[in-house]
This record gives C-alpha cells, sequence and structure tokens, in this order.
C-alpha cells in the first residue's frame, strides 16, 4: 500500500452528487448540497456552490470529476495510539477463551507489555511500523490523527515516541497531533512509589517534552491515575502550554469526567461511567466527549450511549483509539458503521461525529467542514450518499482522498 500526493494545490471538484459541509449556514446537521462543484486553492477550500455558477477566472486549474459521487470533510480520528511496537495478539485470544483484561494486566501483559516491546524499539523501528499504519488510515479517508506517546513511561522512550510522531507528521501527507501522555500507567519500576513517578512526569518529564506536543493527557480510572494526581499532572501541562485532555470514567466512575470539566479540557474520551451530572457539566465547560465504539466491539463491552451526550448538550466526537490491545481499528468508516450499528447513531450524527466532531475535540476550527476558508480536506466516496458508510461497513467504500486539496 502506498500513499502519495498527487499534483498541485489547485483543484476543481465537479460533479459532485451530494456535498456535505458541515456549514451550519446551509441548514441541517450535515449542510448538505447536490449538484454542486469544490474550488480548493492554496490548500484551502475557495468555493463551494452549483457548478451552473462556478466562478470565471480561476486560471489553470486540475479537475477531478467524482460523476455524482458523494464528497464529505477528511475523517477526524481524535484519540489514537498508534505508534507503538509488538503486538498483543495472544493476549486476545486469552480473552476470548475467557480470561479478563484485568487478569492478564496482573500477570505483566495489557499496557506494559507494549511498553516493553516499544522501549526496546529503535525510532527507525517504530517509524517503519506506524508508518504502515498510517497510510491505511490516510488511503481511507483520515486526514487529521492525534498520536499519543505513554509507550514508553520513562523519559527517553516518551522523547523518541514523540520525535517519530514530528518525523512522521514530516514524511506523510496525513497531519498528525501529537499529545503527550506520559500518564498512561504507573511502570512496574515506579510501583512502590506512585508520588515519586506522578513528580517525575509533572517536573521532569513535562518541561522536557512539553514542545513537542500540544495537548497532556492522563489515563484518570481504576488501575490508572487519580483524580488528584491527574490534576497535578494536567495543571503542570498546562503551566507548559499543553492543552488538558483526559482518559475518563472507561471502567468506573471516578470522578475524572467531573475533572475534565474543572480543568475545561479539550477533551474527554471514553466516558462509559459518566454520569448525567457529569454532562451537564461537560457541556458547561464546553468539553467535547470522544466515544470509542472500537473498544465496546473488542473488548465485548457495553457501548455507551450517545443520545445521553446530544441531550445534556454535549458536542461528540467519535475515533478509533486505534492501539495494540483493546482496539486494534485503523479505519474511521468501520467506526461510523459501529455508532449506527451498535450505538443507535443516525447517519448524519455518525460523519458529523467522525468529521466535524474529531475536529473540535483537537481546537482546529479550519478542519472537518467543507466551505470557504476551510483546509482543503475530503473524502470522496464510491457511492451516492453518506448513508453507504454505516450501510457497506468496510474501507472499499472510500473512493478518493483529497489532502490539503491534492488527491493522494
Amino acid at each position: 500500500m502506498s500513499a502519495e500526493v498527487l499534483g498541485g494545490g489547485d483543484l476543481l471538484v465537479r460533479g459532485i452528487g451530494e456535498l456535505v459541509t458541515n456549514d451550519p449556514a446551509r441548514g441541517g446537521r450535515l449542510g448538505m448540497i447536490d449538484g454542486t462543484a469544490l474550488v480548493m486553492h492554496d490548500g484551502r477550500v475557495a468555493w463551494t456552490g452549483p457548478e451552473a455558477n462556478l466562478p470565471e477566472g480561476l486560471g489553470d486549474l486540475r479537475e477531478l470529476d467524482v460523476a455524482g459521487r458523494a464528497v464529505l470533510p477528511g475523517f477526524v480520528d481524535a484519540h489514537t495510539h498508534v505508534v507503538f511496537a509488538g503486538d498483543r495478539s495472544d493476549e486476545f485470544t486469552r480473552r476470548l477463551a475467557g480470561e479478563s483484561y484485568e487478569q492478564i494486566m496482573a500477570v505483566g501483559g495489557g499496557i506494559m507489555s507494549t511498553v516493553a516491546a516499544t522501549r526496546e524499539a529503535t525510532a527507525n523501528e517504530l517509524v517503519g511500523e506506524a508508518r504502515r499504519r498510517l497510510t491505511k488510515m490516510l488511503v481511507t479517508g483520515t486526514t487529521t490523527v492525534e498520536v499519543k506517546s505513554g509507550y514508553g513511561l520513562d523519559l527517553a522512550t516518551e522523547r523518541r515516541l514523540l520525535e517519530v510522531v514530528a518525523r512522521l507528521d514530516r514524511d506523510l501527507a496525513v497531519d498528525l497531533v501529537p499529545t503527550f501522555l506520559g500518564a498512561h500507567v504507573v511502570p512496574p519500576e515506579w510501583s512502590d512509589d506512585r508520588a515519586g513517578y506522578v513528580q517525575l512526569v509533572a517536573d521532569e518529564m513535562i518541561p522536557s517534552l512539553a514542545s513537542s506536543a500540544r495537548f497532556c493527557d492522563v489515563f484518570c480510572d481504576d488501575g490508572a491515575f487519580t483524580v488528584d494526581e491527574a490534576r497535578l499532572i494536567l495543571e503542570a501541562g498546562r503551566r507548559h502550554g499543553l492543552e488538558p485532555r483526559l482518559h475518563a470514567d472507561q471502567l468506573a466512575h471516578t470522578g475524572a469526567t467531573a475533572l475534565a470539566a474543572e480543568v475545561e479540557a479539550a477533551s474527554a474520551d471514553h466516558l462509559d461511567q459518566a454520569t448525567s451530572a457529569d454532562l451537564d457539566a461537560l457541556a458547561a465547560a464546553g468539553t467535547v466527549a470522544v466515544l470509542l465504539p472500537g473498544v465496546s466491539f473488542t473488548m465485548r463491552l457495553p457501548y455507551p450511549d450517545p443520545v445521553r451526550f446530544s441531550a445534556a448538550g454535549v458536542p461528540v466526537a467519535l475515533a478509533t483509539d486505534a492501539n495494540p490491545g483493546t482496539s486494534y481499528v485503523l479505519t474511521m468508516p468501520f467506526i461510523i458503521a459501529l455508532a449506527c450499528l451498535n450505538m443507535g447513531m443516525a447517519p448524519d450524527a455518525a460523519v458529523w461525529s467522525a468529521t466535524r466532531g474529531g475536529a473540535l475535540a483537537l481546537n482546529e476550527p479550519d478542519k472537518g467542514w467543507l466551505g470557504p476558508g476551510a483546509v482543503a480536506d475530503a473524502v470522496v466516496l464510491d457511492a451516492p450518499s453518506h448513508r453507504h458508510l454505516p450501510y457497506r461497513p468496510d474501507d472499499e467504500v472510500v473512493w478518493k482522498v483529497i489532502k490539503s486539496g491534492r488527491l493522494v
């Protein structure tokens, strides 16, 4: 599989059957318009409208006639752990045989199994493995990917992970958004001194690595970090310019969602155990809820109910949580299908959450929509409507991908 950028940055997309703009000025959730064209210039959307009304003087544009196919914004995957070494297929088989995730963790499996493999991997090995995953993501429509560290849990490896993310961001067409997750779990060498590890993250890792990340995340849950520990780490991150995010209330209700609202986090992710009061707090804080149906699918767990979030006025994003253990899922079309088929989301809600919702979760206001001034990231489906995404739950529904106005 390869993914290279073809041609220049000026592109006319014509023959569009259904255009999903996500522009509220167009009406409806998706701001859909039919029989349209898109003009892209210098990596931005320059014009949208009926093809018959194309402005004059556009100059020498490359043209893509999509012959009645649907076009929508590029997918924004707002929660991944896509840079790692090793695999955990053996653990997957053990879970199928009846072992719990907690039992596997207790004997050195789970996250720490990936940490051990990642610590031993070279930067070139990590780049090679992640490149293949990210290429798969790009050619199936994902044009922006948030990527967490968190499989190092020591300063040297956390630095190496963030350097790998920066290198891949330079080399690949897909945009990568780096997140520091040194507070993923407490590594075994610090098991007798939790407070010491928290201080290491806050006082040494964050000052050293803040320039390499945009966000600071903490896994705040049973078996990971407490609310007080997470607050201390997120406050340290903010002092060094990192916006807070939070793995919140996935396994148990710990108060992590309330903490996300308290610190006005960009997003609170998972939220399987969040209460109605928690959702009201998120709405008041303007925090986006990132839901991860791939985890429920892989772990055979109940799915979060998106209706609760929309009823509370909380914006919802969908993401893959691509990781080697609990959601080895790379493609957003499959996540959209899961959200519709197993979470009860309507197709228009799922598509919005996989595009505009993800962009809002990453504080990327110029992405996830298609209107003048937006980043020219788009997906062309081999179908007349966005409804084919959950109807055909595979990545073959994606026909073409456009990144910053250039065909991939």
